[in-house]
């Protein structure tokens, strides 16, 4: 942002100036008037200002203590001052924490026994241990059916490798976009993620800036910022951000990094507005790891 700049002229010059003027309109008016006491005020006027020279100052804080502080801060600890009053202000994730907690998610895809697929997103939890939606991992809404479906494979995909996943346990929902739609995955096989700093304790105040990962279209994680809306009748959460196929069983993190909820779904032909569930103590009641 510019500052414009502007002359702070004394008082007595000012005064001396407005005499100036005001004797120039009675002088004009009357002819008698000699020459002389106009050079003599003139002078006058051209003695003050070299006295009591003119001072720029900028038009909003102090110029002199501004530009201490910025010589004492040094370049490197101005920028980092900013960035951090940005974050504040805007509700903004460092870079680096996005691209770190970004390495927690995984592509999940299920297969079932029609020769159908599905993909999604999981979220690590450590020791093996991933969350993600209900509906990605167990055919829901089948209730009554003769031949129902069912799911026959489960990988989730690490480092290029196909990992096989097994459910462990999930919540009661019987149809998408539910406060039950929520299970717990297990892989057997070593795995080298960083597990997710889990907070049960988060309020989703309206209009809190929330960060979302999630594998959009099959095409890998990537992160989608929006904000809180206001929590339903039956204890969903929604949300201003993008609901893009696939995003469903990622992580919902809030501007410290935590994870605070998982996409469950989105308002049918607007993919901006996203359903989330908030985590709830239930949900790793089989986890058997100490969540950070």
């Amino acid at each position: 942002m510019s500052r414009s700049r502007i002359v702070v002229v004394p008082v007595v010059i000012a005064s001396a100036f407005a005499t100036l003027f005001f004797g120039l309109g009675s002088l004009a008016a009357r002819p008698g008037v000699e020459v002389e006491q106009i050079a003599a005020l003139r002078a006058e006027i051209d003695q003050l200002r070299k006295v009591q020279p003119a001072v720029a100052t900028g038009t909003t804080g102090t110029l002199l203590a501004d530009a201490a502080h910025m010589a004492e801060m040094g370049h490197a600890a101005i920028v980092e001052d900013v960035k951090r009053q940005l974050q504040s202000e805007m509700g903004l994730l460092p870079l680096t924490l996005i691209r770190e907690r970004r390495q927690s998610f995984v592509e999940l895809y299920s297969y079932d026994d029609r020769g159908s697929s599905s993909y999604g997103t999981a979220g690590y939890l450590g020791n093996g241990y991933f969350i993600t939606v209900k509906h990605g991992v167990i055919p829901l809404g089948q209730e009554g059916a003769a031949d129902p479906r069912e799911i026959t494979s489960i990988k989730l995909m690490h480092q290029g490798r196909a990992l096989t996943a097994r459910v462990i346990d999930a919540g009661d929902a019987r149809v998408e976009v539910d406060p039950g739609d929520w299970a717990i995955l297990k892989v057997n096989e070593p795995i080298d993620l960083p597990p997710l700093k889990v907070n049960l304790d988060y309020g989703f105040e309206f209009a809190d800036p929330i960060f979302r990962l999630g594998n959009d279209y099959s095409k890998g994680i990537i992160v989608g910022t929006g904000y809180v809306g206001q929590r339903t009748p039956n204890k969903l959460v929604t949300c201003l951000t993008d609901g893009h196929p696939g995003v469903s069983g990622g992580g919902v993190l809030s501007t410290d990094g935590q994870l605070v909820g998982i996409p469950v779904g989105r308002m049918q032909g607007d993919f901006r507005f996203s359903f989330i569930l908030p985590l709830r103590e239930e949900m790793f009641a089989k986890v058997k790891t100490a969540l950070p």
